[in-house]
């Protein structure tokens, strides 16, 4: 091309080797990082949070909403399957995020996979299952699916204005914002989603007990809820390990964190398990067991077999002989996830903005958002009954002089004027002119005249109940409690999931796997914990700790000691110190808040070290009191991993320590002051979380820093600081007067 063809078509005439200016090109503009982050990402933040990852009150993601959406406008809800191909390219009028998305979320909701306690597809062919990860579901073009009975109930009077409706992505379809479901599918089926700085993971509730939970609530607001819905129910069903004060925080708080234990059932000398918990897979389980057995670790076992079919989950393990099946079961409960955690966190949408509900909040917002639904609903039915009734008092004018209305229509020349002429002639409005003009001439008979007068007063009746349901909220909750009443009788299933109220670990203890040994542990100010063998302390001593870290916690023990973890929440976490492994010194160490999964704003203030939780336990607080309890206070039989209300809410932790017999400790204040104390003179007391007593006196502005044992120190004159009488204000620590003890 010549360089006057290219100039006429209007792109620049550039050659290669040429130095060319662009407008713009090598600026370079600076922007915070704050703003570039509110303005780049908090976009796509919110968008996660509000319309993709967290459930809204209707029990549905946007995902789920909208193909579910999509079926029912295809007629899916009775009548034969369709292939699930079309299924997924109808939905994508809607959800633009692809074809395998969608599909993968229809998935997920038949009944073929099993996810669901009560599943809102009703699939045919290969659907996958969700306890293992290699069965793999089969592409879309072989599979069929329709809506199940029950999503009837999602869609029950969706034509009668009972939500709002708003425009697709492209705004050429309307889709509605939440879907009317007549049961609180929000705690029906679980539903797990991870957004951006937030999660949710519901668990699943059985379908009787939530609809029962509803009427109760509605007739009492202070039901004891935990009466009617005694524990989550999952379809893969197992044992739910009861523990009242973990399923307290789930109904009070929304989150939570319970074991389920998987089912099995002993025939001759092979145990058949049967039943998961929900977080596992059979691949996991049997991979974990391989590896124990390479390990040494479980020696009963002579052969294992994953004997899962279409017949559904079991997984088979041969004996050797001799073996107690009862022990070894008990023994892979804790090494395997065969007994695994299901952590909740009930973060639902409500009006648009993620919120952290316990079960009677959530249970609460579904009544409120139902309640709505009626009112819009019988709104829109008194709104049609009414224009009918309007309709109708028309025609009642009409049938008193039929032949005057005959003759008005057969003498009018001009069909237009027939609506006016009528109007004229009986003093009716032009709906009601309309309504009489459309009327065929063999209709003007007795039979049709007396059947219109009766459904006009049955119009009356029917429109005098609506405006008294619009008038009573004790009706519309009425209508709730039988709508509870008939879903539960048409869907309701036993429980999947036993719940297992009394139960102990059987004959094996972990401590037996684990070599014992003993081991120094450290705890430092910013909730670091280190293990450390004497050798390897021996070997370097110098500790690495973060800037400004410093550590207020040492204690030599064994490697199977009970660590407990005190928390700023008044939490306490129970732990081995086997479950951590040996450290150095040269290393920063565990950090326990991630360690322990503990909670965004929890931290790890304190530790005490038990071997057999006997003695007690002593905590000083930076108030200046002080209180003793029996160690056992914190022992549990079903072996909690954590406990709620461990300490006095008065003030805060200074130091724990765990005693055998009495011994004197040093209480440093802000003041440079220092007392010395025997924890004889401190009076017991005889349960957890009790208030101490006031052991030294502390000036205004000033509190408790440190506490150690005096067998730690080296105190030049120790009477200075002891007292006779307590609280005590203690004596001004001066330089020489107190010292550390060096390390033997």
């Amino acid at each position: 091309m010549s360089s006057k063809k290219r100039k006429k078509s209007g792109k620049p005439d550039i050659h290669l080797g040429e130095n060319v200016e662009i407008a713009g090109a090598g600026i370079t503009i600076e922007s915070p990082i704050t703003e570039t982050l509110k303005e780049n990402y908090m976009p796509y933040a919110m968008s996660v949070i509000v319309s993709r990852a967290i459930p809204e009150i209707d029990g549905l993601k946007p995902s789920h909403r909208k193909l579910l959406y999509t079926m029912h406008l295809m007629g899916l809800g009775s009548g034969s399957r369709t292939k699930s191909a079309n299924i997924v390219g109808q939905t994508m009028k809607l959800n633009p995020h692809g074809d395998q998305a969608i599909y993968e979320t229809l998935v997920r909701m038949s009944r073929g996979n099993e996810t669901l306690l009560h599943p809102y597809v009703d699939s045919k062919g290969n659907f996958g299952k969700w306890y293992s990860r290699d069965m793999a579901f089969a592409a879309s073009r072989y599979t069929e699916a329709k809506l199940s009975e029950i999503s009837a109930e999602l869609f029950k009077d969706i034509g009668k204005d009972t939500v709002d409706f708003v425009d697709n992505y492209d705004n050429r379809m309307k889709e509605p914002r939440l879907l009317p479901v007549t049961f609180p599918t929000i705690l029906v089926n679980s539903n797990i989603g991870i957004a951006v700085g937030m999660s949710s993971s519901i668990s699943s509730f059985n379908l009787a007990e939530v609809c029962e939970t509803v009427v109760s609530i509605i007739k009492n607001p202070d039901h004891n809820i935990t009466s009617t819905l005694k524990a989550p129910d999952f379809p893969g069903g197992g044992y739910y390990l009861f523990d009242p004060e973990v399923m307290k925080d789930v109904v009070d708080e929304g989150r939570g964190s319970f074991k389920i234990r998987a089912r099995y059932e002993v025939i001759g000398n092979s145990i058949e398990i049967t039943e998961i918990p929900p977080t596992t897979t059979v691949e996991a389980i049997i991979d974990k067991i391989s590896e124990l057995i390479k390990q040494g670790k479980v020696k009963e076992i002579a052969d294992m077999r994953d004997e899962t079919d279409i017949r559904g989950l079991r997984i088979a393990l041969d004996l050797k002989r001799g073996v107690n099946a009862g022990k070894l079961m008990n023994k892979l409960f804790k090494l395997t996830t065969l007994e695994d955690n299901f952590s909740c966190n009930f973060t639902v949408l409500i009006d648009g903005a993620p919120r952290q509900l316990g079960v009677r909040d959530i249970l609460n917002e579904w009544i409120r958002f139902r309640r709505d639904c009626i009112r819009r609903r019988t709104q829109f039915d008194l709104n049609t009954k009414e224009r009918r009734e309007h309709l109708l008092n028309g025609l009642s004018k009409i049938l008193l002089d039929i032949d005057k209305a005959i003759k008005i229509i057969r003498e009018t020349e001009d069909e237009r004027e027939v609506v006016p002429n009528l109007m004229i002639g009986f003093g009716i409005d032009e709906l009601q002119a309309e309504f009489i003009a459309e009327i065929r001439l063999r209709q003007l008979n007795r039979d049709y005249v007396l059947k219109r007068i009766d459904e006009r007063k049955g119009l009356q009746t029917e429109i005098a109940e609506l405006r008294e349901i619009l008038r009573d909220d004790k009706k519309i909750d009425r209508i709730i409690m039988r709508e509870q009443a008939e879903v539960a009788k048409k869907f309701a299933k036993p429980r999947r999931t036993k719940i297992l109220y009394d139960y102990d670990d059987g004959d094996f203890d972990i401590e037996e796997e684990r070599e014992d040994y003993p081991v120094n542990v450290f705890f430092t100010k910013e909730g670091y914990f280190k293990k450390i063998t004497p050798l390897s302390l021996r070997m370097s001593s110098e500790h690495k700790l973060k800037d400004g870290d410093e550590i207020i916690y040492s204690e030599l023990c064994n490697n199977s000691s009970h660590i407990l973890v005190f928390t700023n929440l008044r939490n306490v976490y129970k732990c081995r110190a086997f479950d951590f492994e040996d450290s150095k010194a040269s290393v920063m160490g565990d950090y326990l808040p991630s360690s322990l999964e503990m909670q965004e704003d929890e931290l790890a203030v304190a530790i005490a070290v038990t071997d057999d939780y006997s003695g007690n336990i002593i905590f000083f607080y930076k108030d200046g009191k002080v209180s003793k309890t029996p160690l056992n206070l914190y022992k549990t039989v079903q072996n909690r991993k954590k406990l709620t209300s461990s300490y006095s809410p008065k003030s805060e932790i200074r130091s724990v320590f765990t005693l055998q017999e009495d011994e004197e400790f040093a209480i440093f204040t802000g003041n440079g002051r220092m007392l010395l104390i025997d924890s004889s003179l401190i009076a017991m007391k005889m349960s957890r979380g009790v208030q101490g007593n006031q052991i030294i006196k502390l000036r205004k502005g000033f509190e408790v820093e440190n506490v150690k044992k005096i067998s730690q120190l080296e105190i030049s004159n120790p009477h200075k600081f002891r007292s006779k009488n307590i609280p005590a204000a203690g004596g001004i620590v001066r330089e020489g007067d107190v010292s550390d003890k060096l390390p033997e």
